[in-house]
């Protein structure tokens, strides 16, 4: 059944701050949604199973719950292995385990190692919003790969911004995943955690 509506469960409010800015990008029109942000990836983790059971109880089959969580430096696969479980044991089903018309309720994603990861993906982006940053930032060592920054992708921004003059009493995240959102386009992103999300979105319809 085509999708009419999302539900996404993210951990923090950049998080939230980024994709109001990227989901009409990215969603049909038709389809709408709704944001929900916790206080934290241990908050999100700690409730997802009484919140995914209450879904299952009134979810209509035409709705998709969309799960984003930051890896931070966890084994990606044990970390996604934990979100389908929690799906599974609330008897809906998932992209990764679908029902036998291929039908799924539940898409679950990782930012690896962070959501920052999906601003280096696009450094037009991020020179676009903040002045200063070099367009040459994704060609350098230590950057080619966004999901690969060392060192945590966070500081890694802040540290590219402060070096360009911004955010210099500390990277104010909320404003700065509102900034280099904006000017985003999701087919150029570099991000393999980022293409993985937008495929996923592609395919909730």
């Amino acid at each position: 059944m085509t999708c009419t509506h999302v539900e996404l469960l993210l951990e923090e409010l950049s998080a939230e701050a980024a994709l109001r800015i990227l989901l009409p990008r990215m969603l049909p029109p038709q389809v709408t949604y709704d944001i929900h942000p916790f206080q934290g990836k241990l908050d999100l983790l700690g409730k997802l199973p009484q919140r995914l059971g209450a879904y299952s109880k009134w979810l209509p089959d035409d709705w998709r719950v969309v799960v984003l969580l930051d890896e931070d430096r966890e084994d990606c696969v044990s970390l996604k292995m934990q979100l389908e479980g929690f799906a599974l044991g609330s008897g809906l089903t998932t992209k990764s385990s679908p029902g036998a018309d291929g039908s799924f309720a539940v898409l679950n994603r990782v930012a690896v190692e962070e959501l920052e990861a999906w601003f280096f993906g696009d450094v037009q982006a991020m020179a676009s919003a903040y002045p200063g940053v070099p367009l040459s930032l994704g060609a350098r060592s230590g950057f080619r790969d966004p999901d690969a920054i060392r060192g945590g992708t966070w500081e890694a921004l802040q540290r590219v911004l402060q070096k360009a003059g911004h955010h210099m009493g500390g990277l104010r995240k909320v404003e700065a995943a509102e900034k280099i959102a904006a000017h985003m386009e999701p087919g150029r992103n570099r991000s393999r955690s980022f293409q993985c999300f937008a495929s996923g979105l592609a395919d909730i319809g």
